[in-house]
Protein backbone atom coordinates (compact mmCIF):
# COMPACT_ATOMS: atom_id res chain seq x y z
CA UNK A 1 0.00 0.00 0.00
CA UNK A 2 1.48 3.95 -0.80
CA UNK A 3 0.39 6.50 1.55
CA UNK A 4 -0.05 10.27 -0.18
CA UNK A 5 2.18 12.88 1.01
CA UNK A 6 -0.78 13.95 3.21
CA UNK A 7 -0.87 11.08 5.37
CA UNK A 8 2.56 11.22 5.56
CA UNK A 9 2.87 14.31 6.21
CA UNK A 10 0.23 13.23 9.41
CA UNK A 11 2.38 10.94 10.53
CA UNK A 12 5.63 12.83 10.59
CA UNK A 13 4.00 15.33 12.07
CA UNK A 14 2.66 13.39 15.37
CA UNK A 15 6.89 12.29 15.45
CA UNK A 16 8.03 15.60 15.04
CA UNK A 17 5.76 18.50 16.64
CA UNK A 18 6.57 16.88 20.40
CA UNK A 19 9.80 16.99 19.81
CA UNK A 20 12.09 13.50 19.48
CA UNK A 21 15.32 12.69 21.09
CA UNK A 22 18.55 11.49 18.95
CA UNK A 23 20.90 8.42 19.81
CA UNK A 24 23.96 6.74 19.06
CA UNK A 25 24.41 3.33 18.47
CA UNK A 26 27.53 1.04 18.15
CA UNK A 27 25.35 -2.15 16.81
CA UNK A 28 21.57 -2.55 16.02
CA UNK A 29 19.98 -1.73 19.50
CA UNK A 30 23.61 -0.83 21.39
CA UNK A 31 23.02 2.53 22.51
CA UNK A 32 26.58 4.50 23.39
CA UNK A 33 27.22 4.94 27.02
CA UNK A 34 30.06 6.27 29.01
CA UNK A 35 32.43 9.25 28.75
CA UNK A 36 33.44 11.83 29.94
CA UNK A 37 31.84 14.09 29.52
CA UNK A 38 28.67 11.91 29.13
CA UNK A 39 27.17 10.61 26.22
CA UNK A 40 23.33 11.45 26.61
CA UNK A 41 20.73 11.76 23.89
CA UNK A 42 19.82 15.14 22.30
CA UNK A 43 16.36 16.90 21.38
CA UNK A 44 15.81 17.53 17.34
CA UNK A 45 12.52 20.35 16.66
CA UNK A 46 11.02 19.87 13.73
CA UNK A 47 9.58 22.23 11.03
CA UNK A 48 6.55 20.64 9.92
CA UNK A 49 6.51 17.89 7.40
CA UNK A 50 5.96 18.65 3.25
CA UNK A 51 6.27 16.11 0.87
CA UNK A 52 6.56 13.07 2.78
CA UNK A 53 9.42 14.53 4.68
CA UNK A 54 10.35 17.15 7.69
CA UNK A 55 13.60 18.45 8.44
CA UNK A 56 15.27 19.77 11.50
CA UNK A 57 14.41 23.59 12.82
CA UNK A 58 17.90 24.24 13.94
CA UNK A 59 21.19 23.38 14.06
CA UNK A 60 22.14 19.67 14.63
CA UNK A 61 22.95 17.73 17.73
CA UNK A 62 26.50 17.33 18.74
CA UNK A 63 27.37 13.92 21.23
CA UNK A 64 29.91 13.38 23.28
CA UNK A 65 31.11 10.07 22.70
CA UNK A 66 33.71 7.66 24.05
CA UNK A 67 36.33 5.33 22.74
CA UNK A 68 33.76 3.29 20.23
CA UNK A 69 32.65 2.97 16.38
CA UNK A 70 29.29 4.81 15.61
CA UNK A 71 27.49 2.75 13.55
CA UNK A 72 23.58 3.89 13.94
CA UNK A 73 21.32 7.28 14.84
CA UNK A 74 18.29 6.72 16.26
CA UNK A 75 15.50 8.49 17.08
CA UNK A 76 13.70 8.46 20.10
CA UNK A 77 10.43 9.68 21.78
CA UNK A 78 12.24 10.36 25.23
CA UNK A 79 15.54 11.60 26.48
CA UNK A 80 15.62 8.26 28.60
CA UNK A 81 14.10 4.74 27.69
CA UNK A 82 11.09 6.05 25.30
CA UNK A 83 9.60 4.73 22.35
CA UNK A 84 12.57 3.88 19.80
CA UNK A 85 11.03 5.61 16.07
CA UNK A 86 13.90 4.36 14.39
CA UNK A 87 17.33 3.77 14.05
CA UNK A 88 19.00 5.19 10.86
CA UNK A 89 22.61 3.29 9.36
CA UNK A 90 25.58 5.84 9.09
CA UNK A 91 28.50 5.20 7.90
CA UNK A 92 30.91 3.88 10.73
CA UNK A 93 32.50 6.11 12.50
CA UNK A 94 35.26 5.15 15.02
CA UNK A 95 36.82 6.87 18.17
CA UNK A 96 40.06 5.85 19.34
CA UNK A 97 39.11 7.91 22.33
CA UNK A 98 36.98 10.68 23.64
CA UNK A 99 35.34 13.02 21.04
CA UNK A 100 32.35 14.31 19.46
CA UNK A 101 30.05 12.94 16.38
CA UNK A 102 27.84 15.83 14.55
CA UNK A 103 24.69 14.50 13.32
CA UNK A 104 25.21 15.97 9.66
CA UNK A 105 21.96 15.60 8.09
CA UNK A 106 18.33 16.21 9.81
CA UNK A 107 15.41 14.64 7.46
CA UNK A 108 12.96 12.35 8.24
CA UNK A 109 11.66 11.13 5.08
CA UNK A 110 9.04 8.54 4.03
CA UNK A 111 9.24 8.59 0.71
CA UNK A 112 12.51 6.65 0.21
Amino acid sequence: MAYEDAAKNLMLDALGVAGVYASLHIVAGTEVTGGSPAYARKAIVYNAASGGAMTAKATLPVFDVPACTVAQVGIYSALTNGTKYCTIPVTNEVFAAQGTYTVSAGTLDLNA
